[in-house]
């Protein structure tokens, strides 16, 4: 169904334009167009000037978490062998690639396919991963690419252990942008289009400044922007942001952001309905979306920081690939310690934020392990109390909401102390 773009609400423009991102992969697969699975991280401009459509499946993943539909396939994955200590995402993504592998095969549809609420992705043709997250992405993506017999693209970003980064391992990474270049011309069979790749770098930086000015909003105090719809809206920048649509959705909310503070209307309604303004620190629970947005509702705790969706903060100079290198070198998880703190402090107490949630995530080590010298860090220096909670990204067997209502509760009482 076709939608009036200049009429549309930015959340209808959202589900709009996540199911053509995914429409337009189904359909470069019929056409016998090449179709990759990327890494959340990577910079795909270079796929955008070969018309190689890309899926996620870190964000379908999420998707499938959020629609409640994680559960079955992550037992597909649990009956290949894969451990439930390794990443959600990873075993949802296993359990999902099993089951188009058996429709593959057979031309029926799995049951659990059938069923499955989760946006149709294809098989691809390619795959690429980038480590600036994570070593699990690079295991991840090269088990998937022997297991499907298609080419595996991967750039290694060194972890930054001092920062600002040094020219070498800038110029490292400039070595792989160009290596990458010439796998996609040997897979592609045609030269390279750096027209195409301009462009969409430029798109790229005109979305980016849309998200930006999205996240600016949690600034304002009230704040017109309840943090959850970052977590929403970030599927924008992470599967589509070098396309005109990521741009135009996100231009739509901040406007209406923009609208909302003008006329006195924030997250949750009036103004006295923020009692509490908290950082998130980790991914979300998707499963328990609305469990964890009803209760920091209930509590009148709106969530104005989080160093999750920042992490798409991909500004560089269009052109430069210097600039591009480190842009998306520096982020917030591939950076040591001190720099890592350092940024979370800002994110903080850019948020004017009154206590910190740590999400200890089973499936994300990354992003769990140094929660806790992240939160003493800030409350060093701004005296900001921090309560922690176990769950997972995607598996809904680790979380317990009556654990998840207590910590928030205590956190709540924690903020009115100070």
């Amino acid at each position: 169904m076709e939608l009036n773009v200049n009429e549309a609400s930015a959340k209808e423009l959202l589900a709009y334009y996540q199911e053509k991102c995914d429409e337009e992969a189904r359909q470069a697969k019929k056409e016998g167009r090449l179709v990759c699975w990327s890494a959340a991280l990577a910079p795909t401009e270079f796929f955008e000037a070969m018309d190689i459509a890309v899926c996620y499946p870190e964000t379908h993943s999420a998707g499938c978490g959020a629609k409640k539909c994680s559960m079955d396939l992550l037992e597909v994955a649990d009956q290949k062998g894969y451990n439930i200590d390794i990443c959600s995402y990873v075993r949802n993504n296993a359990g999902y690639l099993e089951l188009l592998k058996q429709e593959a095969l057979t031309g029926e549809t799995p049951e659990k396919l059938a069923n499955s609420k989760a946006s149709r992705i294809p098989l691809p043709d390619m795959v690429f991963a980038v480590n600036n997250i994570c070593n699990t992405i690079l295991k991840w993506y090269e088990n998937f690419a022997k297991e499907l017999n298609i080419p595996f693209i991967c750039i290694d970003m060194p972890f930054n252990h001092t920062m600002p980064m040094t020219r070498h391992t800038k110029e490292y990474i400039v070595g792989q942008f160009q290596a990458v270049i010439k796998q996609l011309e040997e897979i592609c069979g045609r030269p390279f289009n750096y027209e195409k790749f301009y462009q969409a770098q430029c798109q790229c930086q005109r979305t980016v400044y849309q998200w930006n000015r999205v996240a600016s909003f949690a600034q304002k105090k009230p704040s017109p922007l309840n943090g959850f719809d970052l977590f929403n809206y970030m599927a924008m920048v992470v599967v589509c942001r070098s396309k005109p649509y990521s741009e135009i959705t996100l231009r739509r909310f901040a406007d209406e952001l923009e609208e909302k503070n003008k006329i006195g209307k924030y997250a949750f309604g009036d103004a006295e309905n923020e009692q509490h303004r908290i950082t998130w620190e980790g991914i979300a629970v998707w499963p328990y979306l609305g469990g964890t947005f009803k209760e920091l509702k209930n509590e009148k705790t709106v969530m104005t920081g989080s160093a999750y969706p920042g992490m798409w903060d991909f500004e560089y100079i269009p052109g430069d690939m210097m600039s591009m290198a480190e842009t998306y070198s520096k982020v917030y998880l591939n950076c040591c310690g001190p720099q890592r703190y350092e940024d979370f402090y800002k994110v903080v107490s850019n948020s004017k934020s009154d206590g910190i949630l740590l999400h200890l995530n089973r499936s994300c080590k990354i992003m769990a392990f140094l929660n806790q010298e992240g939160a003493e860090y800030v409350n060093e220096k701004m005296g900001v109390p921090f309560v922690s909670f176990d769950g997972d990204q995607t598996d809904p067997r680790v979380f317990a909401q009556a654990q998840f209502d207590t910590r928030v509760q205590a956190l709540c009482e924690m903020m009115d102390e100070e």
